[in-house]
């Protein structure tokens, strides 16, 4: 069965699923149109995991080549672009894992990207500051902690902590509030021993 020569060509009104099929019949034609479909969105997410619009394309070609070989493993054809982005995931991960080249630089480059990072002293500040600071949440009370965690390092919002722990938005505005307060005395304590 070729999906040429089955008049399904009308690539509008054609589903995923039916395209599917007809690729794991060994319609190479349906598979291209898959490819069609799906390349702009699979080059996307490619970026979003490498970082790099050359790895994106190497990487989004690499997923087509094994959706192709694979295809026929795909149990229920609508699943089709889940299915592909499951693929874009496991190779994106392996790729960075097993990419250590070191990048060369000209020293104008090397010497602006230290610039915009900061001196080795501030980056040095930064870390004592953040070292403080986790030291100083971890000498406040469970509640605290967790409404600071939950707040500033989980970003949750207001209303998703009040319904985390079943209180008001007020109830939990007012922990914040305390917790920073509190936080700010064991900083100061921190600053004032060392």
């Amino acid at each position: 069965m070729n999906f040429t020569e089955n008049n399904i060509f009308a690539t509008e009104t054609t589903t995923v699923a039916e395209l599917v099929r007809a690729a794991q019949a060994g319609d190479r034609d349906a598979f291209g149109e898959l490819f069609q479909r799906y390349r702009p969105g699979i080059v996307a997410l490619a970026m979003r995991r490498v970082r790099n619009a050359d790895e994106a394309e190497e990487l989004a070609q690499d997923v087509f080549i094994q959706a192709m070989q694979k295809i026929g493993q795909l149990r229920v054809p609508e699943a089709f672009g889940g299915w592909l982005r499951r693929i874009v995931h496991r190779m994106a991960i392996n790729r960075i894992t097993r990419s250590h080249n070191a990048l060369a630089c000209d020293p104008e480059t090397l010497e602006a990207t230290c610039l915009a990072i900061g001196s080795p002293d501030e980056f040095a500040e930064q870390r004592e500051t953040a070292k403080a600071l986790r030291e100083s949440i971890d000498r406040l009370g469970d509640l605290d902690q967790e409404t600071l965690k939950a707040f500033y390092l989980q970003s949750k919002s207001l209303i998703e902590m009040s319904d985390e722990t079943g209180a008001p938005v007020g109830t939990i505005k007012r922990r914040l509030h305390v917790a920073r307060k509190r936080l700010a005395k064991e900083m100061d304590v921190l600053q004032a021993a060392v």
